[in-house]
């Protein structure tokens, strides 16, 4: 098992090995996991559901919560990226972690890709009505420890800091009728 290593107090290099030693060589998951990877790199993704909806949507009057969807993974994801460079905490990086992926950079606290996934989905959840696109939360969150490049308290605190940023900007940003 890992050795507690600096950037990893709580021993969570041994949450990753655990998870990986169970998910990362069943058949799709990890393609899956690049994939969920790729779409979520810098809320691309999200910012083009949001442009989607917003250009299919027929009410008028509800076009704005597909900008504030936009929005909110922009803004969720600039704020991960503010506090990534204040904390500093490097990426999992102990022997035993396979790493499936490549990052922009060396910085793992919070997750950019769990903050603007959970913020769009947090958004989509609200303009739909349904509590369905929820699901796609923790599957960002498990996504980016399968490839081993965020320990469990980057997702949750991306998680986090993503929900609040799109409750947030929905309350700011759509008029209420």
């Amino acid at each position: 098992m890992s050795a507690q290593i600096k950037g990893d107090p709580f021993g969570e290099s041994r949450v990753l090995v655990s998870l990986q030693d169970v998910l990362f060589d069943i058949p799709g998951a990890l393609t899956t996991a690049r994939g969920m990877s790729h779409f979520g790199e810098h809320a691309l993704g999200w910012f083009a559901l949001s442009g989607l909806g917003y250009a299919v949507e027929k009410n008028p009057d509800r076009r704005p919560e597909w900008v504030a969807m936009g929005v909110s993974a922009f803004v969720a994801h600039a704020a991960s990226v503010v506090i990534k460079r204040v904390i500093r905490r490097p990426r999992p990086h102990a022997s035993d972690i396979k790493i499936g992926v490549g990052t922009p950079s060396r910085l793992s606290f919070p997750s950019s890709h769990a903050t603007s996934s959970t913020a769009a989905l947090v958004s989509l959840s609200d303009i739909t009505g349904r509590k369905m696109p929820l699901l796609g939360v923790p599957a960002m969150a498990l996504s980016r420890m399968v490839l081993g490049v965020h320990y469990p308290t980057d997702v949750v605190s991306g998680s986090l800091i993503g929900f609040a940023t799109a409750k947030i900007v929905r309350h700011f940003g759509v008029k209420k009728k």
